[in-house]
């Protein structure tokens, strides 16, 4: 039996400023050597590498997924960021199909022209709004599920995961992502331990092309 395919379902290129450092070049040729059928960019609160990940990886051969890892404000999109009483969270949402592609871009626009303070926002009610073709993973440890485990705040864990579940719905699932890095082990209790049955991922969140972890 062959190796079992894997692809980079979280990745930030340049274009996630202060955080991302891969050139999307890079990506693709990394990608080729490997021999992954596949790659997503989820850069944060932006579509700016969209166009170029998709043209590369069509000449390439390499299938392309667009996604973009969202900026979330609890309260609202209009209501000027706080860390306490309407801090923002990460969620990574990526396109199963062209009305999805249609929906991240009024997302990420959303974002810039209503929700900007800091960091260009959208909240829940706009992502209900927009949620048709789009598939959505948990994220990583800054989505708002994890940080809820994280702080031992099960109920409250178990009431925004069932939220996430209600907008997108079972046929687009909300996907668990195991993190394996080792300063986020934590974060494994997202998947083990909320009484909600979602698929489960292993990703690596790729920021550096040539950084591996051995999964198996």
């Amino acid at each position: 039996m062959g190796a079992p395919e894997f692809v980079h379902l979280h990745v930030h290129s340049e274009y996630s400023l202060l955080d991302g450092a891969n050139r999307i070049d890079d990506l693709v040729e990394s990608c080729c050597k490997d021999g992954q059928p596949a790659l997503a960019l989820t850069d944060h609160g932006n579509m700016f590498g969209a166009i170029e990940l998709y043209e590369k990886c069509r000449a390439a051969g390499i299938k392309p997924i667009l996604g973009c890892e969202v900026y979330i404000a609890r309260e609202g999109r209009t209501k000027p960021h706080h860390r306490e009483r309407n801090p923002y969270s990460h969620l990574t949402l990526l396109a199963a199909d062209h009305t999805g592609y249609k929906n991240l871009l009024r997302l990420a626009s959303i974002s810039y022209l209503e929700g900007y303070h800091f960091r260009p926002r959208i909240d829940k009610e706009t992502l209900a709004r927009h949620a048709e073709g789009l598939l959505c993973l948990s994220g990583c440890l800054s989505g708002e599920t994890n940080q809820m485990v994280l702080r031992d705040r099960r109920a409250e864990a178990e009431r925004t995961a069932a939220e996430l579940l209600d907008i997108f719905g079972r046929h687009r699932q909300l996907f668990t992502a195991r993190h394996l890095v080792e300063h986020e082990r934590a974060g494994d209790r997202v998947a083990r331990g909320l009484p909600l049955s979602f698929p489960e991922l292993r990703p690596v969140d790729a920021r550096l092309a040539r950084i591996h972890i051995l999964i198996h």
